[in-house]
């Protein structure tokens, strides 16, 4: 492992970095192996291959994709797979595949063995600038959101947005939730460029400008990953909107579904209006965060009293919270957020409320 200094490498160069590495490093085939679902098996796979003719000769894995596979039952299957194939502490895993693939796959690869080594290809726009680069790993345990989960470092990261054009709409206005978030606690100027620009990344056609976005996105995350690894302090506010909007994931898993981004989007919402109530952040930054992911995403609103009961307790499990206190990162200003901020759960109650 690179002392959490991965290296990152964008579209057709990352190939090629790719194929050195993996040359410089694997002595035989029979520890390649790639993690792949139903999905990038078929849109995907082939443009690996493609650009890297040798890995056809690698072992591939398949899952099904789906949140519900993100299970530990899911990566003793994979980890059952390695075996078969004589996999040792010598083999790397390439997981090709959006962020729950990328989770899992990470996830696998730290625990077979006690550890062997994994590159990441995300897929998903939501993969690209969250899910895959931040070293975490994790799966979820029954339905509280990765529960599970390891800090371990991918050996290379490999953007290509090239794989953005076989996703809907629906998933890359997901992903930008994630974008809108980066802006949100470190970069007033990449918010308003998200503002003003959106449309470039929602169109599946090839951009200088839909690319910088997102390497912007990516950078600002990186950055702050490498001031702080583990998450003892400053990485905590890449949570910003994830305490109610993992609670809001988790509340649907086994109701009518929402994706992530819609999610994390509804959670940045309720959340900013806490920082509204409890921290510095002004009525205008509200109303201006509200009225723009408004825009895109469907808020999920008029939670009966129960359900509200049931949305705290999960986020009881947050595992920023310490000694039984709700533990969130709020926004100051759009561009600054702290983290460690004590919340009552009447507030988080009156959030709720105050979108009903």
């Amino acid at each position: 492992m690179n002392n959490y200094k991965t290296k990152i490498f964008f579209n057709e160069e990352a190939y090629e970095r790719l194929k050195i590495y993996l040359l410089d490093n694997i002595f035989s085939a029979n520890d390649l192996f790639i993690l792949v679902d139903n999905i990038t098996n078929k849109y995907c796979l082939p443009r690996l291959l493609y650009y890297i003719d040798f890995l056809k000769k690698s072992n591939i894995i398949h899952i099904k994709n789906g949140e519900e596979k993100k299970n530990i039952y899911t990566c003793i299957e994979i980890c059952k797979e390695i075996e078969k194939y004589k996999g040792t502490r010598n083999s790397l895993i390439i997981n090709l595949g959006g962020g729950v693939l990328t989770d899992i796959g990470g996830f696998t690869a730290s625990i077979f063995k006690r550890g062997i080594r994994y590159i990441n290809i995300p897929t998903t726009l939501l993969g690209m600038v969250d899910a895959a680069i931040g070293y975490k790993t994790g799966v979820n345990l029954n339905s509280i959101k990765n529960e599970l989960g390891t800090f371990y470092i991918p050996e290379l990261l490999i953007i290509d947005t090239n794989f953005l054009k076989t996703l809907p709409d629906k998933e890359i206005i997901s992903g930008m939730a994630e974008m809108f978030k980066h802006g949100l606690i470190w970069d007033k100027s990449f918010w308003k460029e998200m503002k003003e620009n959106y449309f470039y990344i929602k169109n599946k056609n090839f951009s200088d400008k839909k690319n910088y976005l997102i390497k912007r996105s990516i950078e600002i995350k990186i950055e702050i990953v490498h001031k702080d690894p583990k998450e003892k302090g400053l990485r905590k506010i890449l949570n910003f909107g994830h305490t109610i909007g993992h609670a809001l994931e988790s509340f649907f898993l086994n109701k009518k579904k929402i994706m992530h981004g819609v999610a994390i989007a509804n959670g940045i919402i309720y959340e900013s209006w806490i920082s509204y109530k409890e921290n510095k952040l002004s009525i205008e930054n509200y109303n201006e965060i509200k009225s723009t992911l408004m825009n895109f995403y469907p808020i999920k609103k008029g939670f009966i009293d129960s359900e509200i009961k049931e949305l705290i307790n999960i986020m009881k499990h947050d595992k920023k919270n310490e000694k039984m206190d709700f533990q969130f990162s709020l926004l100051n200003k759009i561009g600054s957020c702290s983290y460690n901020c004590k919340i009552d759960n009447s507030i988080i109650k009156k959030s709720f409320i105050k979108l009903k």
